[in-house]
């Protein structure tokens, strides 16, 4: 049996989370597709396709594209209603050097982007929500209210983002750093099946970054979709994870040792991602386009 409790790791103190930054987040405005209160609760250069039709009483499907940006080995994901008349889509985890290409097979597929969301503050890369948003007015920045960063729109636990009839739930997966957050796609007869979970960097597949282990209180089918991986994985399953993640099937201390014991080198975009990806989206960077 696993245990779950590792929130009282001292892992989790302030002095080993990146995100502990001192920026107060501003408070943005809601569009039409609104972010609102939920009770709680291989190296390929383009992308992997999938549809997936929600149950048959549902007259709403979802697009589904993984991209991958092969240099920081970073996914982005993109989701979008396409039985809705304006078809709107939403990107997780956008990189800045694969905007063009992003935002080229948005426009190919005939879809609205209208929120650009990041799971956390990345250290690896410069989150792609600027360069969006100085391409494609009225798209709005998300990312977690606990995250120190600046954007359009904080989410925080239990928030649901909606896009068409879809929604995602926010659950938040502090750990990797304290503004980690989940993005799950929605329960119900009318939301896609099985459901599938954008972890960041909180769970990846057999591995992890330091985190809580809420997300393996999600359906085991549930599909897991991480922001990266370096083997060439593209998804798994919260069943799988619970059986075969190397670090996640040890006990407690066990699990304390792996991570205090990892020996990563300095991430070589840190000092350049974090300031950048502390203003998430709201930096001017229409000059740089």
């Amino acid at each position: 049996m696993i245990q779950l409790r590792f929130l009282k790791s001292p892992l989790l103190s302030s002095s080993n989370i990146l995100s502990n930054f001192s920026p107060k987040p501003r408070t943005g405005t809601l569009l039409p597709h609104p972010v609102t209160k939920f009770k709680p609760l291989s190296q390929m250069d383009s992308y992997s396709t999938t549809t997936t039709s929600s149950s048959s009483s549902s007259s709403s499907k979802l697009l589904f594209r993984q991209l991958f940006e092969k240099e920081s080995s970073t996914y982005t994901y993109l989701l979008a209603d396409v039985n809705h008349p304006d078809k709107p889509a939403l990107l997780i985890d956008p990189v800045d050097k694969t905007v063009d290409r992003d935002l080229n097979v948005i426009k190919e597929l005939g879809l609205k982007l209208v929120y650009a969301m990041n799971t956390h503050v990345h250290a690896d890369h410069v989150t792609g929500t600027g360069l969006i948003k100085s391409k494609v007015p009225g798209v709005k920045s998300i990312i977690s209210k606990a995250s120190g960063s600046k954007a359009d729109l904080h989410v925080e636990h239990g928030d649901k983002v909606s896009f068409g009839d879809l929604f995602l739930e926010v659950r938040a997966t502090p750990g990797h750093t304290l503004g980690c957050v989940t993005y799950v796609s929605g329960e119900g007869p009318d939301q896609p099946q099985p459901r599938m979970a954008f972890t960041g960097d909180a769970l990846l597949i057999r591995g992890c970054g330091r985190t809580d282990f809420q997300i393996f209180t999600l359906p085991k089918d549930t599909l897991i979709y991480p922001a990266h991986d370096y083997k060439g994985f593209t998804v798994s399953t919260v069943g799988e994870e619970i059986q075969y993640n190397p670090r996640l099937t040890k006990d407690e201390e066990t699990f304390k040792s792996i991570m205090e014991n990892l020996n990563l080198s300095y991430p070589k975009m840190i000092d350049i991602a974090v300031p950048a990806n502390l203003v998430c989206g709201m930096q001017d960077l229409a000059s740089k386009a």
